[in-house]
């Protein structure tokens, strides 16, 4: 009896069948972005061209344009995250010691930390431009609308936002792109020893 009752709490502490799928299915999914993390460009491309399977299906399907509104709402929610600092400046308090912009020329430089890191961003917006197309294979997502007045509400909506940004950015002078610490060339070695 011993025997039987040892083999049936071993199977209990083992993972299902489903378990151990979806692990490995997770931990392969896992390795492939991990590989891809060097490959930005080419990572963007993928997606730019994904992005572009995307719209032609919509526009040859002539129809879905509010998951396509949704999506380009989300992508621009993406792209605000992306270029805003980690810690806003409007929201910290000048007494804490916290890590904050240099405002001066003379202040230490201190990296643009982002929001949104930027392989965050290329995976968010993948994924949504996958799941836009998913939803594009029912037809209970193809609501019927005005899609001219959904372009428009949208590119307001990119105006308006993209100036608060802007003007945000200028206030508190920061950029999101920087390129690291200024690197100061030495002299140059000629190779002759100076022997004295």
């Amino acid at each position: 009896m011993d025997g039987t009752a040892q083999n049936s709490d071993t199977g209990r502490d083992q993972p299902g069948f489903l378990s151990r799928t979806f692990t490995g299915i997770g931990q392969r999914y896992q390795g492939l972005l991990d590989k891809s993390v060097p490959h930005g460009i080419g990572r963007w491309i993928s997606t730019f061209i994904l992005g572009l399977i995307y719209l032609a299906r919509v526009l040859l399907l002539q129809g879905w344009y509010i998951v396509t509104y949704a999506l380009g709402i989300y992508h621009l929610n993406l792209f605000i995250a992306f270029l805003s600092p980690k810690i806003d400046p409007a929201f910290t308090d000048e007494s804490d010691d916290g890590p904050s912009l240099p405002t001066r020329q003379s202040e230490e430089f201190r990296p643009f930390i982002r929001r949104l890191p930027e392989f965050k961003f290329w995976h968010s917006a993948t994924k949504a431009i996958l799941i836009a197309m998913f939803c594009t294979c029912f037809e209970a997502f193809n609501v019927p609308v005005f899609w001219p007045i959904l372009v428009m509400y949208f590119i307001i909506l990119f105006g308006l936002t993209m100036k608060r940004q802007i003007k945000h950015m200028i206030k508190y002078k920061y950029i999101p792109w920087s390129h690291g610490k200024t690197k100061y060339k030495g002299k140059d070695d000629t190779g002759d020893v100076i022997a004295h």
